[in-house]
């Protein structure tokens, strides 16, 4: 008997532990699905049988007042269809009775600083390289000591397919980060990984090292990991430049010490997106020569124009291969992107000035990666 009951438990148990999905074919139930996504028509769903109004907002309409009303079922399943928008990455949620939900019938959802987001990919043109290639390269979350800093910290280590069985050794991107953001924004927002492998399949890219660390000083590792921060105050001298300082003094070292990498700067490449396109033109001024290719995103200059002479004077003076500045006409740093132009004009460096729609937005950072990656270590 006692058999008997501890099978019937565990079958009990095995059901109640089953997904969603299995429940729900098991009681014959049908599925719910969302997003589904059609070539003209894209639709959502969500169950909430006892709310009074749900909304849908997504990042594709113009602002949070744009949200729609969704219609609900006999069964409590509230529904929309829209028009498919364009190509592109996109992130949405539900409005349930004034509360703010994702939609867990989704598991693509990706993480911005602090906050959760569900995802629509919308395939085309545009996106076909933000989807998994059919050659994988390793995404590895690395610890290494930053003297510098003072701390042990954590980087994201992106090799490329065929890295461990090679033999070779490759060239390395620094990419770095914008305000808010930690080590997993490029991989997780930026769709880094799959852009690269899709780049270097195409045989559009060179194989190469992605090297993604946290730009923040006072975090040894994105928030998740529940790690105490301090704080630098970063108009105190001793503090100036402190991360920029520890990426060229302790995390290249420590990337051309434990990987197969060519140590030289016509195989290094620096790029970053608002504030980590500041690190780049910071690490560029102060450590002239290191890198050999040099793309600030979505930033520019400001300030007197012989202390930016003088900056760029220094770059140039150590030398580089390719100086690719990006930025969209209605991000709210053009004026200094286009000061950054002009001051390259004036002191005859080569530059490129990759101008594009839209703002400070991961939209155009992703397009900037996918645009300047192929142009790098060539």
């Amino acid at each position: 008997m006692k058999k008997k009951l501890l099978l019937v438990f565990v079958c009990l148990s095995v059901l109640w532990g089953a997904n969603a999905q299995e429940l729900a074919n098991f009681m014959r139930r049908a599925p719910i699905v969302s997003p589904e996504i059609g070539e003209k028509i894209v639709t959502f769903r969500v169950a909430a049988p006892d709310a009074k109004l749900v909304r849908l907002y997504g990042s594709w309409m113009p602002d949070r007042n744009s949200s729609v009303n969704m219609m609900k079922d006999t069964a409590g399943v509230w529904t929309i269809s829209i028009p498919t928008p364009s190509p592109e990455l996109y992130t949405y949620h539900f409005i349930v009775d004034g509360i703010v939900v994702n939609d867990s019938r989704n598991v693509f959802m990706q993480r911005d600083g602090t906050r959760y987001l569900s995802v629509l990919l919308v395939p085309g043109e545009l996106t076909e390289n933000y989807y998994e290639a059919g050659e994988h390269g390793n995404l590895s979350k690395v610890w290494y000591d930053s003297p510098t800093i003072g701390t042990n910290r954590r980087m994201f280590v992106y090799t490329p397919y065929g890295y461990e069985t090679s033999g070779e050794e490759y060239p390395v991107l620094y990419l770095l980060h914008g305000g808010g953001g930690d080590e997993d924004a490029w991989s997780t927002m930026g769709r880094a990984r799959q852009i690269l492998d899709n780049l270097i399949e195409k045989g559009l890219a060179k194989p190469m090292i992605c090297v993604m660390p946290n730009g923040n000083p006072g975090q040894q590792a994105a928030k998740t990991q529940l790690l105490e921060e301090k704080s630098y105050d970063r108009r105190d001298p001793e503090f100036a430049n402190l991360y920029v300082k520890s990426l060229v003094n302790d995390i290249i070292p420590y990337i051309e010490s434990h990987y197969r990498v060519i140590a030289k700067p016509e195989a290094r490449a620096i790029s970053g997106l608002s504030m980590g396109g500041g690190h780049t033109l910071a690490a560029t001024s102060l450590f002239p020569g290191t890198f050999d290719y040099i793309c600030p995103l979505s930033m520019g200059v400001r300030g007197e124009a012989a202390e930016v002479d003088k900056q760029l004077q220094a770059v140039k003076k150590g030398g580089y291969k390719l100086y690719w500045l990006g930025c969209g006409e209605s991000d709210f740093v053009w004026e200094m992107a286009k000061n950054l132009d002009a001051a390259l004009t004036r002191n005859e460096m080569e530059h490129t000035f990759y101008v594009t729609d839209g703002g400070h937005t991961w939209a155009n950072w992703r397009k900037y990666l996918n645009t300047f990656a192929p142009l790098l270590f060539k």
